[in-house]
């Protein structure tokens, strides 16, 4: 059954509208409420790019949170702490669903050479990592390129969207070239493929955040 509450665990406040828009889409029925720490990331990123046994923690206990609040399902919205967000999903009596997930699914069903690309390694690496454990519980062989497109989260950080976005777009171009199909491990890259032309989108472009809403939407 499609869930009647759905909690989104964030580690940025900018992505509660666009999962809000969304989930308006996809779950116009489902109730929401959001937990949001932006302090995960920062942690995992001076930890270097690796969650210890402090952030598994404070992950559990925020996923025990939503449930006792009354969510029936959870959505984890940051690619980065996806290990600790599968630990915390044995813990819990309702559905723990890392953002990263569908889309890995999705892409391994697409095509043999799949692209990931992020703008921070601590977010490549997880979605990575899920893409190749997806693709071999599927029993299919992959071909995995994963690239961090230098400087644009940085960027993104000084306040130079533009040039964020910039570099974005030119990592995607270059990828496309060598891929089936192309995952982007950060929600906040996913505004850049609408300013690509459609030549520059001729393989498909994977986003975390629809293809979950889309996924839980879908659930009988």
């Amino acid at each position: 059954m499609k869930p009647e509450t759905l909690c989104l665990i964030h580690t940025s406040a900018t992505l509660i509208p666009v999962f809000q828009q969304l989930a308006e889409k996809h779950l116009p029925d489902t109730k929401l409420f959001n937990i949001v720490d932006d302090s995960l990331v920062k942690n995992i990123i001076s930890r270097g790019g690796k969650a210890d046994a402090a952030i598994y923690k404070r992950v559990a206990d925020y996923v025990m949170s939503a449930e006792d609040t009354g969510a029936d399902y959870i959505l984890v919205t940051c690619s980065s702490i996806g290990a600790a967000v599968e630990a915390a999903a044995e813990k819990t009596t309702v559905p723990v669903l890392r953002v990263d997930q569908p889309m890995a699914d999705l892409a391994v069903k697409t095509g043999q050479r799949i692209g990931v690309i992020a703008t921070l390694q601590t977010t490549l690496q997880p979605t990575a990592d899920l893409v190749e454990r997806r693709a071999k519980s599927a029993g299919k062989q992959i071909e995995l390129t994963a690239t961090v497109c230098e400087g644009a989260f940085e960027s993104l950080m000084a306040g130079d969207a533009k040039r964020h976005d910039r570099l974005v777009a030119d990592a995607l171009k270059q990828l496309a070239q060598q891929v089936d199909v192309i995952l982007l491990a950060q929600a906040s890259m996913a505004r850049v493929v609408d300013t690509l032309s459609e030549e520059d989108k001729r393989v498909p472009i994977l986003t975390s955040p629809p293809t979950a809403l889309q996924y839980i939407a879908n659930i009988s």
